[in-house]
């Protein structure tokens, strides 16, 4: 049964990467600004993050030791464009104190830990949940984990892939067993899914007629 959903989820992954091409995500000059657009996207779309993070870039705050320092009223006011702003500036301030806390403030550290402890640092940031994490782990630290998030789900329970009421955690399980521990396919294929949600598998009115994954789950 391992090896048949492998080969399914590796037939997703060609068929989106046939179809769209290489994503190249995540959007971010440096780990640093990865790590605060997992925290600024949360309930807001990328354009709204962007304008957030331009704001910290042309006050000379998109640095470790500058947002520490930084009074989170005036973060907060920064990252207003990112929507929730003083809740995400509190979050933020959560995340850099945890790197000061287990890594002494230094983000190569935080880089260099396994990826069980580092990942048990991030869920235990007030704040910061399982998605938020795995961002940071995947995108930032270069760390082999699955992100999953509502799209995933989305589309691969419409599919009969997995149970519609499948968690996080085991959907996520599903896609570490099923596929080789790549940091890029894992980076490439969530973006594809994301990709084909927006543009086929939506909320509403699905375009299921014209999707690429048409009949991809049938063996």
């Amino acid at each position: 049964m391992e090896e048949e959903n492998s080969n399914l989820f590796l037939r997703v992954y060609e068929r989106l990467h046939d179809y769209y091409g290489e994503q190249g995500w995540w959007p971010g000059e440096t780990p640093l600004e990865v790590m605060v657009g997992a925290v600024l996207t949360q309930n807001t779309n990328w354009g709204n993050v962007e304008k957030a993070i331009g704001n910290l870039k042309d006050r000379g705050c998109l640095s470790f030791e500058a947002l520490r320092e930084l009074d989170q009223d005036l973060l907060a006011e920064y990252i207003r464009p990112s929507g929730y702003y003083n809740v995400k500036a509190k979050r933020l301030k959560n995340l850099l104190q945890m790197i000061e806390d287990e890594y002494e403030g230094e983000l190569a550290f935080f880089f260099e830990d396994s990826l069980e402890s580092s990942r048990e640092n991030l869920l235990r940031v007030k704040g910061v949940g399982p998605e938020t994490a795995d961002s940071i782990l995947l995108y930032a630290a270069q760390k082999p984990v699955f992100v999953i998030d509502t799209y995933t789900h989305r589309v691969f329970s419409r599919h009969q892939l997995v149970e519609e009421d499948t968690d996080y955690f085991s959907l996520q399980q599903e896609f570490m067993d099923s596929l080789p521990s790549d940091v890029k396919l894992f980076n490439e294929f969530h973006a594809l899914i994301v990709s084909v949600a927006k543009e086929f598998c939506k909320k509403k009115k699905p375009r299921c007629s014209d999707c690429p994954l048409q009949r991809v789950e049938e063996k």
